[in-house]
C-alpha cells in the first residue's frame, strides 16, 4: 500500500497559468481515492510532473485536463474550480469565457455534469499534434473552419470546413492543424463518471505523411 503523499512546498504559479487548477487537482485526486502515483500512472503521467501541476509550477494541456477529469470522475468544468448555480439546457455565447491551455483555446459548448461534454476548441498550427490519445468512450468533432490533420491508428485523414469525425476513442488518434491559421472544431466525447477511467497520452508513434 502506498504512503499518502506528502504536500510538496508552494511556489508561484507559472505566468499565464490556470491558478484555479492547482488547488482542485490535489482536492478531487484525494476525493477519488487516489494517491499521487496512481493517479499519474492512470493518466499517463510522471509523478513529478503531475505534483508539478498540482503546485501550479506546471500548466496543463487541454489533453492532459481531460485525462484527469476522467481518471477523477468528473468534468473539465469542475478541475477549473467553474460551478453553476443550476444544469441549464442553454449555453450563451456570450457566457463562453475562452480557456487557454497547452495552446488551444476552448470554449465550454455544454452544460458541466452530463454524461457528453460539449467543446468549441481552436488549435494552433504546431500544437500538441504529436500527442497520441487512447482512451474509452466515443468522440465526435466538426471543422468549422482550416484544416485538420486527423490520424485514427495507422490511417491519416485531412478534414475540411463541414467535415466530421466520429469514432471509438480506444482507436489511437492525434490531432493537428494542417494550415498555419490553425483549425477551429466542435469537439464532444463522452466523459465516463468513473475514477477507473483512463486517457492515456503516449509518445508520438511517426509522423504524419
Amino acid at each position: 500500500m502506498n504512503a499518502p503523499d506528502a504536500a510538496p512546498p508552494p511556489g508561484p504559479a507559472p505566468e499565464g497559468g490556470l491558478p484555479a487548477v492547482a488547488p482542485q487537482l490535489r482536492a478531487l485526486r484525494r476525493r477519488a481515492g487516489l494517491t499521487l502515483e496512481a493517479a499519474a500512472r492512470a493518466a499517463g503521467l510522471s509523478p513529478a510532473h503531475l505534483s508539478r501541476l498540482e503546485t501550479g509550477h506546471r500548466q496543463p494541456s487541454l489533453p492532459m485536463l481531460l485525462a484527469l477529469a476522467r481518471v477523477y470522475g468528473t468534468t473539465v468544468s469542475e478541475l477549473l474550480g467553474e460551478t453553476v448555480a443550476e444544469r441549464d439546457a442553454i449555453v450563451r455565447a456570450a457566457d463562453m469565457e475562452p480557456t487557454r491551455a497547452g495552446g488551444w483555446t476552448y470554449l465550454q459548448a455544454g452544460a458541466p455534469g452530463r454524461g457528453m461534454q460539449a467543446l468549441r476548441v481552436r488549435v494552433p498550427y504546431g500544437s500538441q499534434g504529436d500527442i497520441v490519445r487512447v482512451h474509452p468512450g466515443e468522440e465526435w468533432l466538426y471543422v468549422l473552419a482550416g484544416r485538420l490533420r486527423l490520424r485514427l491508428g495507422d490511417t491519416a485523414h485531412l478534414l475540411g470546413p463541414g467535415d466530421s469525425a466520429h469514432f471509438d476513442s480506444l482507436t489511437p488518434h492525434r490531432l493537428a492543424a494542417e494550415d498555419h491559421d490553425g483549425v477551429e472544431l466542435l469537439f464532444v466525447h463522452t466523459l465516463l463518471q468513473s475514477p477507473t477511467a483512463t486517457l492515456c497520452l503516449g509518445p508520438p508513434t511517426g509522423e504524419l505523411p
